[in-house]
């Protein structure tokens, strides 16, 4: 457990380290063990697929539409490539958009949108692809505990997109409002929300010990941000630089507070 601690320093220690893992719905988040959680989201997504989803009309084969969502599991964090899952499917792209839409608009999956400046740069054009609940996302992951999390190749993309979601959440921001921004080789900032006539800037690390990069500097620059916060696990909280902030996550909340 120790040695888990120390890589993971507030996993076991509050439950914010047990929502991560377990994810947001109360039934998963609440259950008595990991092993009940577990098994709670297992009898949830079949639910979700052989129940609901036709319920609604939509008319998609429960195991085709699970096989999709564990594909954007494994691409969480990272650009949608339509082109890509239609071939290991055996469908056409539109085909694949269309799949998307369904896990989108069911609130299942955050497509987020790239934020084109005026700027002479080869722009990132394409949507960026996460599932919005980390505990399903574990589940098509195959990560039942923490012991398995910290080993595991998605960890950094799943605190990532956890962190983002809960920045996202905190802040009240309409869909329109959020996007992340990136050219191709050069700089990448992981999320843009235009909140109150203002551009706040968001950079996800899974360290406690961030420092000031060129990627940041130059978000701060092209994308005239009021100011660009850090996050980090746990609960710190001060500036790195000019307009850059170290937060952590349980602390974004008073942060976007003292933004507004």
């Amino acid at each position: 457990m120790d040695a888990i601690v120390m890589r993971v320093p507030w996993a076991y220690q509050g439950d914010q380290g047990i929502v991560w893992l377990r994810g947001g719905f109360p039934l998963s988040f609440l259950a008595s063990s990991d092993d009940a959680s577990w098994r709670w989201r297992e009898a949830y997504l079949k639910t979700f697929l052989e129940r609901d989803i036709p319920a609604l009309g939509i008319q998609v084969p429960a195991a085709t539409l699970r096989r999709f969502w564990m594909m954007l599991a494994h691409d969480h964090g990272q650009q949608f490539n339509a082109s890509e899952l239609g071939k290991s499917l055996g469908v056409a792209d539109t085909t694949v958009s269309r799949y998307l839409d369904i896990l989108s608009g069911t609130f299942m999956v955050r497509r987020l949108t790239p934020w084109f400046e005026n700027l002479k740069k080869r722009q990132i054009k394409t949507p960026k692809i996460y599932l919005r609940d980390s505990g399903i996302l574990h589940r098509l992951l195959g990560i039942p505990g923490m012991e398995h999390m910290v080993t595991h190749p998605k960890m950094g993309a799943s605190w990532e997109g956890f962190a983002l979601e809960q920045v996202v959440r905190c802040s009240g921001v309409a869909e329109e409002e959020t996007y992340f921004w990136g050219v191709h080789n050069q700089a990448e900032l992981d999320l843009l929300l235009f909140r109150g006539g203002k551009r706040l800037g968001f950079e996800v690390k899974y360290t406690d010990a961030p420092m000031v990069t060129p990627s940041q500097r130059a978000a701060l620059e092209h994308l005239k941000l009021d100011s660009l916060t850090v996050v980090c696990p746990g609960n710190a909280d001060y500036p790195l630089d000019e307009k850059i902030q170290v937060t952590g996550l349980s602390r974004i909340g008073a942060r976007l507070d003292a933004s507004a």
